[in-house]
């Protein structure tokens, strides 16, 4: 029996127009509101790389649930206002399914308030800030897949308390939830593991700051035997370059430990042979490093051929997994419905580049470590390279 072209047209028309079949067609929209702009940038343009890599990789394989990934992309330029306007925006207007993003610790709670208002999930990739997920804030449509300060913090005291060598330390964070919380829990936990060590000087500069100098100075006259520095991104560098000529480097004997991921590809190659080699510094990924399974090489590799870099940046892994968290809670949950998925998320277990990763069912905090280690200058290219990579396991400081 022949069919006629115009009865196919027609079939295939009809079943375009069925409700089931149309909904297969629709894309799954994604707000990505990320800073691509000011210092934050310095990690908020890499981490978006990770993004469109893997939703790349999952539409070729054919998306989820038979739909593919769009991602609706916003600058939100650090700021919590401009984050705040932007995911709504995208809410009400480009009517996104759900949110993966923010950076700074000052976004990613704003975010979440209207992540809670409209009821659509909201994946923080990157925000560290305790006050996220503590408990008076913590709501069903939001997640983190980044380490928390509670971990940074406590994880640095670990490392400086193995300093036989010092008796008072010093602190210099951002005054905003970040700086603030970090810089709390290193104290606090130091004092538990070194009752004989003092926290002689805390500095705050506000989150923004170009001038660093005076907080400098003022950490100095108290001289501490080490430091702890919660400076990240485009801060670290400017911060580093103003506290290096002014001898805070030689006066601690390279005794700082900086958090806020300056041991990142991004910090070391701005700042190049200006880095402050001999302090210890932390990262989310390393191009390489002892021990590095199959999984990473194979990731490593392709991060490479996708954003055409020889040293591939270490932030696109965070957006990376925290896109691989959404679609396979989406999968799991074999819908979008914001409830579902978020019932599927909690206690989800995936497989990721640097191995299986769990968002714990009650807290909605994935159990993400970082690696630390001693930055040391790399004698083919004068940047610094961390030396002695510890991975640290997050999960003693998740309860």
């Amino acid at each position: 029996m022949m069919i006629s072209r115009r009865a196919v047209l027609g079939l295939s028309a009809a079943l375009v127009a069925m409700p089931g079949v149309a909904l297969a067609q629709k894309p799954i929209k994604v707000g990505v509101p990320i800073p691509l702009s000011g210092p934050a940038a310095l990690f908020g343009e890499p981490a978006l790389k990770g993004a469109h890599m893997f939703v790349q990789e999952l539409n070729a394989a054919g998306g989820v649930l038979g739909r593919k990934i769009e991602l609706i992309v916003r600058d939100s330029k650090a700021t919590p206002d401009e984050a705040v306007r932007v995911s709504r925006e995208m809410i009400l207007k480009e009517e996104v399914d759900f949110l993966v993003g923010t950076l700074t610790s000052a976004e990613g709670p704003a975010v979440s308030t209207i992540a809670k208002e409209n009821k659509i999930i909201l994946i923080a990739p990157i925000p560290k800030t305790d006050q996220l997920l503590a408990p008076k804030n913590l709501h069903p449509y939001v997640f983190r897949t980044a380490a928390n300060t509670t971990m940074e913090g406590r994880s640095v005291a670990e490392l400086m308390a193995t300093w036989k060598d010092i008796k008072t330390v010093g602190t210099i964070a951002h005054d905003y939830a970040y700086g603030q919380d970090v810089a709390k829990q290193f104290a606090d936990h130091i004092k538990k593991l070194r009752p004989d060590i003092e926290v002689v000087d805390m500095q705050w500069p506000k989150l923004g700051e170009s001038d660093y100098t005076p907080f400098i100075n003022a950490q100095m006259s108290k001289k501490p035997d080490a430091i702890f520095s919660a400076m990240w991104g485009g801060h670290f560098v400017t911060w580093a370059k103003q506290a290096k000529p002014l001898g805070l480097f030689d006066a601690v004997k390279n005794r700082v430990v900086n958090g806020g991921e300056a041991g990142s590809v991004e910090a070391t190659r701005a700042m190049g042979g200006e880095y402050p080699f001999g302090i210890y510094a932390n990262a989310y990924d390393l191009p390489t490093y002892e021990g590095e399974s199959a999984e990473h090489k194979k990731y490593i590799e392709d991060v490479k051929a996708f954003t055409k870099e020889s040293v591939p940046s270490s932030w696109p892994i965070m957006m990376y997994i925290g896109m691989k968290f959404l679609a396979e809670g989406i999968k799991k949950a074999g819908s979008i419905d914001s409830d579902k998925v978020s019932a599927a998320l909690k206690g989800l277990t995936i497989d990721t580049p640097i191995g299986k990763q769990t968002i714990h069912p009650k807290l909605q905090q994935a159990d993400r470590g970082q690696f630390y280690g001693k930055m040391e200058k790399d004698p083919k290219t004068g940047n610094a390279v961390m030396t002695g990579v510890k991975y640290v396991d997050p999960k003693p400081f998740m309860e």
